[in-house]
Formats: C-alpha cells, structure tokens, sequence
C-alpha cells in the first residue's frame, strides 16, 4: 500500500512541493493527499495525478482534520503559522511526523518533550527564510570549525524580488509572498542584533533608515535593513562567542527610503480600526495622517509635512500607488490604516501572468583560522518562472518536500520539535536543491570585521 502524505493547505507556496512530492511518486511509493478548503484552484495536472488524492478540509472541523491526519504516514502543513498548532498536536495523538515551513511557535516548541518521548520528528523552518538560510549558514559554519577555524562574523540577508526583466515599477518590487507580511514587516519591537562585539537596537520609527549596500554579480546593488530579533539563532547556530551577528531583508536601493513614508505617516499601524474605511478614496485616507490646513490640497500638506521635495523620486513612487485618487475608493470595512495599505498596494503590486519574481540570499562568513582573519561570503540566486511557479514558491515548497522524504525514510534520527541544522538533515536537501537549480556560489574575499583584539564601540 502506498505511502500517504497529507499535504494541508494549497495555496501559491505549494506549487513545487506538489509537483516534487508527485514526480518522486513512483520510486518513492508514496500517495499523495492534498487537503485544502477549497480545491478547485488546482491544476488538472496534478488533481487528476495517479497518485494524487484530493479531499475538501476546513480546518476548523476537528473530527474530519483528525480523520485526515490518522490516514497518513506523515503530515506537511502550509497552513498559516498560527493553525499549525492544532495540526501538531493531532500528529501527536496519532503518531505522525510533521514537517512546517514556519518559524517554531512557543506553543509548537512546547510539545518537544512529549514528540521526543513517541520517536517523532516534528520539523520547522524548512523553507526559505526560515530554512535555506538556515541550512546554507550551517553547512559552512560546521566546516569552518570542522578546519579549526573560529566564527567571528556571521550576516545573512534574503529578499524576494522581480526579476531584471520584470522589474516594471518605481518601487522596484511587487509582492512575492504574503503581502499582510510585507506591511508589518519590522514591527513587534526593536531589531535587535551583534555588530563588533557590541548589541545594538533599531526601533522600528529608524528601521528603514538604517540600510546596508550589498552587490551581487550581475544583478547589481541592493539595500538590506535588519530583521526584528538576530540573536534568537545565536545558541542553535553554535555563534555564541561571534563578534557580529546580523540578520535582514533585502531591497532594491530606494525601498527601504520610501517605505519609511508610510511608517512615519503611520500607515502600518494595526493597532486600531478607521471606522468610515469602506467606500473612503484613496486620497481621503491620505489626509487621515496630515494637519488640517483650509487652504492646502493634500498634496502640498503631504510634501510640507514629511519635507518632500517635488522633483525628489519618492514623490513619483507615491503618486504611482495612485495615493492622491479621490475615485478610488477602500472596500475593507472597519480597517486598520495597515489593511488599507495593503489593498492599496495589492492594486498595483501583484504579479502579473508574465511577471517572473527573484529570490536573492546573501551571507558573510568571517573567522579566525591559524592566527589569520578570512571572510567567505556566498549568495543564492533563483529566477520563477511565471506568476504561478514562482521563484519563492521554488525555494519554500522544495525544501520542504524533501526534508519530508528524508523523515519519511528515517534518514532524520534525531526525534523532536526542531529546525534544520543538523548535517544529516542539511547535507543532503542541500545536495538536492543544487540539482533542481537552488545552488550557491562562494568566495573569498578580504576580511571586513574589526579587529578581535580592540575596544568594542
């Protein structure tokens, strides 16, 4: 009897997962189960797959979700984080191995001793950031200390972006991922990270202010502003004594400038609700954050307010969002100012059918090896292919699929709630993803740290 996976959730991140788990069908003997709440979306050539079986899940139904799970052998779950749970703990009631894309909850992280107590394999941030990240960085860590080498400086950066040939917009992005994400992103409090031996803290009113340069051969420069927390991987990174630790997004140069309009406007707050969104303009939720003046048109209060020259090119982008429309009007009832950006930015950021999207991944290794300092810097680039078989749709479900192949066979020993650090996990979904064109490149370059001798500043 075939082997069944349950694949929970079939949403754009799913893609290459289901192709991949469909293609190793076959040799792997596997059956593969695709439950969603709607189903209809899929494409004939996999719903009508000979190993493929097709089941309608609301997630919320406890007896059919359970039933679901009981059937197979082992559960991957694309849901959004916070339904992941619920998934978990039924794989544990009956056994079953669990493989999520997302980051380890505290309420997932509380189920590690019982999931190590049955044998079972529960993995997290196998994706792309969290995941490829992840694995890449600990592939050379473990070699730089295989050598004798000492860890000084570690920076990863990833951004999902357009590809050259895509890139049609002032902005320079369009939304690859969730875009609820994109808004939000920076907030919760301050990032947080190492740099030279000493911690560091950027509130998020500063974030997008304080950006780093990074080139990349042949795609050219982009910006990189830091994730909210880079020392939470200190302790599983094995990065405790590093001088410098820092995690972040990366941009083409010039978002991270114009985005800091919308936070200092305070358009990204999700605090609290418009009560009048629905039917608002466009323009009419721009005043909502400007002075009340009898004369001026919202556009002079604009440009006054947060000092906009009218030649500057943050002030096309703005206009390009359609910003200053007074026809245009908000269908999100009772919203926050963060949901009414986002269906302003949905109008003009989402791919188009021929749009093809870009993920970019860049780190810095530096370490102390035989009295002398090295920097190894390595980047991963990878170009989608159309608006559905997209590049971060690539980098989220293949990994994902084959960390799932690897449990399924018992080549994972190690029983737990984890993420993937581990060479038996890491070595080969690495090895795998190169063949399917998810490669990095590595080289030397001169040490760019400061010296571990000196004064921290």
């Amino acid at each position: 009897m075939p082997r069944r996976i349950l694949v929970i959730g079939a949403g754009k991140s799913a893609a290459y997962l289901l192709h991949y788990l469909l293609e190793q069908a076959q040799a792997e003997d596997l059956e593969v189960e695709i439950a969603d709440k709607t189903v209809d979306h899929l494409p004939e050539t996999i719903a009508r797959h000979e190993r493929c079986r097709v089941r309608s899940l609301d997630i919320s139904d406890e007896q059919a979700r359970r039933a679901a799970v009981k059937e197979a052998r082992l559960v991957i779950s694309m849901l959004p984080p916070s339904l992941h749970l619920e998934v978990a703990k039924d794989c544990l009631a009956f056994g079953k191995n669990l493989v999520t894309a997302s980051y380890i909850s505290e309420g997932m992280r509380a189920l590690d001793q019982e999931v190590r107590d049955k044998g079972l394999v529960f993995m997290n941030e196998i994706g792309l950031d969290p995941g490829i990240d992840h694995m890449s960085a600990m592939q050379v860590i473990d070699r730089i200390k295989a050598r004798g080498g000492k860890m000084l400086l570690f920076e990863s950066f990833t951004g999902g972006l357009l590809a050259p040939e895509s890139d049609n917009n002032l902005w320079n992005y369009k939304f690859t991922w969730n875009p609820r994400n994109v808004v939000l992103a920076g907030q919760g409090g301050a990032a947080k990270f190492i740099q030279e031996g000493t911690y560091k803290y950027i509130p998020y009113h500063k974030l997008f202010r304080r950006t780093e340069f990074l080139e990349i051969q042949g795609y050219g420069t982009f910006e990189a502003y830091a994730n909210r927390d880079s020392l939470s991987y200190r302790l599983a990174y094995g990065l405790e004594n590093a001088l410098t630790l820092y995690r972040g997004t990366m941009r083409r140069v010039g978002f991270s400038r114009a985005w800091n309009i919308f936070v200092q406007l305070g358009m990204t707050d999700d605090s609290y609700r418009i009560a009048n969104s629905k039917g608002m303009s466009y323009r009419e939720f721009v005043n909502l954050f400007l002075p009340y003046s009898p004369t001026d048109s919202v556009e002079l209060k604009l440009r006054h307010y947060l000092k906009i020259d009218q030649d500057d090119i943050i002030w096309g982008k703005l206009l390009e969002l359609k910003l200053f429309d007074a026809n245009r009007k908000i269908q999100t009832p009772n919203a926050s100012p963060a949901q009414v950006l986002q269906e302003i930015l949905e109008a003009s950021w989402m791919l188009s059918p021929e749009d093809r999207d870009m993920i970019v991944m860049y780190h810095k290794f530096g370490y102390l090896l035989d009295g002398k300092k090295y920097q190894l810097d390595s980047n991963m680039v990878v170009v989608g292919e159309n608006q559905r078989l997209t590049a971060m749709a690539k980098t989220v479900g293949l990994p994902v699929a084959m960390g799932a192949l690897l449990i399924l066979n018992q080549q994972v020993k190690k029983p737990g709630v984890q993420i993937p650090i581990q060479a038996e996990i890491y070595e080969p979904v690495l090895k795998t993803l190169a063949e399917n064109g998810i490669a990095f490149r590595e080289y030397e370059v001169p040490y760019l740290g400061y010296n571990p001798d000196s004064v921290a500043s």
